[in-house]
This record gives structure tokens, C-alpha cells and sequence, in this order.
């Protein structure tokens, strides 16, 4: 009989180096790990560089969890150059110079810290009636495309040395940073486009903790790659933590509601039971595993399931 492969489950925090695109890491990994079911958390350009959490088994369905995780980037905003793709990859289409003083220049890129309405880049990998955006935009075709809410909860300028401006953002899921590099330089009247963009953070995964593809792959080659995964549960430390009383752990394993009552309290000393009903909490069986993230609805007095881990 064939031995079963080792299947992995949990996160890696990837440093996606430049040149490669997110679909390229996933494949890479699988041939490394021997292993297919694998996903990443959020599409980084090719020239893009950075934290590219990917999941591995189980893990895969924590993926749109954490795409919807804010994120913090380093971006390097070159004024006064507007190109077709809002990054230094494009055609330049417009070319002039950036007469504009450091006082203006942070007026102006402090004034999008907030809510605003930002138009998707035609090179993007968003979908217009069942085709891409990027496709069309290499047909020569520009279609209308619908603004979007986004959210820029953070920026400090780092530092300005014009024609360029470094920064880093922290922004809500769904933000173009190209997009805003754009927003800025056509808010100052000299037109603008992104220089470089590193990604520093994914929710809790840090660019200080970050491996490349060849590092991931000497841990392999070693039997070490257990150590840097990160297990499933990891990434809802901020729910509070409960366990399933023996005599219900049937109603959890069908992925059914239950009630305050059915759950063993393991909050810290000093918290009580009844506060879960505020919250999401992560949900383990008697012997520990973690099952599932459950949600209070107050209108039903019970819990119900979010996302199934079994």
C-alpha cells in the first residue's frame, strides 16, 4: 500500500518577491509542498513585493476571512507622471512637472485619510459583465467602471524628495494604492502614478516575519515547515475562546446552533459567559480542536455557525 502524503494545514506568511504574481506563488508552493489544496489571501500586482499570506488545507477557508482584513503598505507616489496603469509598469500618457510645494503635497495626501469614493483601475483583475477589467484594458477598451466605498484609516509620509514621496497606508480591503497614487497627483494638478509598492502587514502577518519561496523550501527539504505554519485558529485570537459541552459536540459536528448554555466558559477569571452574546467566539471540541467561528444573533437568542474548520 502507497503511504498517504503528509497534508498540511495552516498558514504561511510568503514574501512574494518581485516578477512573480500571486497565482505564481500558490503554484510554486504546491510543487514544493506536494500539495494542491492551497490558496492565497489577496492578489498583490506582479511588481508589487510583500507579505502574500497563503493557506494550505484546512486553512483555505480562513482565505476570504483574511482578504477582508485591513493591510498596510509602503508606496513610493512618483508626481508627475500619469501612465495607463497608475504604476511605472504602464505607457506613460502624460508627462510634466511637479511644481508643487512639500506643504501641498501632505495637504493633499492627508486630505484622502478617510472614507472615499475610488474608481477601480481598468488594469485590474476585477470583473465587468463576466470579463476582466485588465483583458479589456489590453484590447484597448476603457468601460465605465462603478465607484467603491473604500476606506484609508491611516498614512504617514515618510518622507519626500520630489519628484517622489514614500509613504505607508493602511487602508480596508478592496483599496488600489496604484489608484490612490493617481487620486493624489491629480488632485495636486500634476498627475501621478505609484513607483514601487511593498506590502508590510496582512492582519496579524508582518513583513518581519515573512519567508521567500527558497527559504520555504529548505524547511521542507528538512521536515521543518510544520514550525512556521501558522495553525488555523491563530488568525481569530481577538474572538473569545469556548469549548462544546460533550453532550452537544453532535449538534457542532453538523455545523447546528446552539445556545449559551451548551458551551463550556473558558474566558479569563473574572469574565462572564453572558458577554459572549456581543461577540464572534471560537468554537473547540472537549478534546481541543478548534471547530468553527459561531456568531451571536441576538434576534434568535442562539449562535450560528460563520465558518466550519473540520
Amino acid at each position: 500500500m502507497t503511504p498517504q502524503k503528509n497534508t498540511f494545514n495552516g498558514i504561511l506568511n510568503v514574501y512574494k518577491e518581485q516578477g512573480y504574481t500571486s497565482h505564481d506563488v500558490v503554484a510554486k508552493l504546491r510543487g514544493i509542498l506536494k500539495q494542491k489544496k492551497i490558496g492565497h489571501t489577496g492578489t498583490l500586482d506582479p511588481a508589487a513585493e510583500g507579505v502574500l499570506p497563503v493557506c494550505l488545507g484546512k486553512a483555505t477557508k480562513v482565505c476570504e476571512l483574511l482578504t477582508d482584513k485591513d493591510k498596510t503598505y509602503q508606496a513610493v507616489l512618483h508626481l508627475g507622471i500619469v501612465t495607463d496603469t497608475q504604476d511605472m509598469t504602464g505607457e506613460i500618457l502624460e508627462q510634466k512637472d511637479a511644481a508643487v510645494s512639500e506643504t501641498e503635497v501632505r495637504e493633499a495626501i492627508l486630505g484622502f485619510v478617510g472614507e472615499y469614493a475610488q474608481v477601480p483601475p481598468m488594469y485590474s483583475a476585477l470583473k465587468v459583465n463576466g470579463k476582466k477589467l485588465c483583458d479589456l484594458a489590453r484590447e484597448g477598451k476603457t468601460v465605465e467602471r462603478k465607484a467603491r466605498k473604500i476606506k484609508i484609516l491611516e498614512i504617514t509620509i515618510d518622507q519626500i524628495a520630489l519628484p517622489f514621496v514614500t509613504m505607508t497606508v493602511t487602508c480596508s480591503k478592496g483599496t488600489y494604492i496604484r489608484t490612490l497614487c493617481h487620486d493624489i497627483g491629480e488632485k495636486l494638478g500634476c498627475g501621478g502614478c505609484m513607483e514601487s509598492l511593498l506590502r508590510t502587514r496582512v492582519s496579524s502577518f508582518t513583513l518581519k516575519d515573512s519567508l521567500k519561496l527558497p527559504e520555504i523550501e529548505k524547511l521542507q527539504e528538512s521536515g521543518k515547515i510544520e514550525q512556521i505554519l501558522m495553525p488555523v485558529d491563530a488568525v481569530f485570537m481577538q474572538y473569545p475562546c469556548v469549548s462544546i459541552l460533550e453532550e452537544q459536540e453532535k449538534i457542532l459536528r453538523n455545523g447546528n446552533p446552539f445556545r449559551v448554555r451548551e458551551i463550556q466558559n473558558l474566558l479569563p477569571e473574572g469574565q462572564n459567559v453572558d458577554e459572549l452574546e456581543k461577540d464572534r467566539i471560537r468554537v473547540y471540541d472537549t478534546g481541543g480542536q478548534f471547530c468553527a467561528i459561531y456568531e451571536y444573533r441576538e434576534e434568535k437568542g442562539m449562535f450560528f455557525p460563520v465558518k466550519m474548520f473540520l
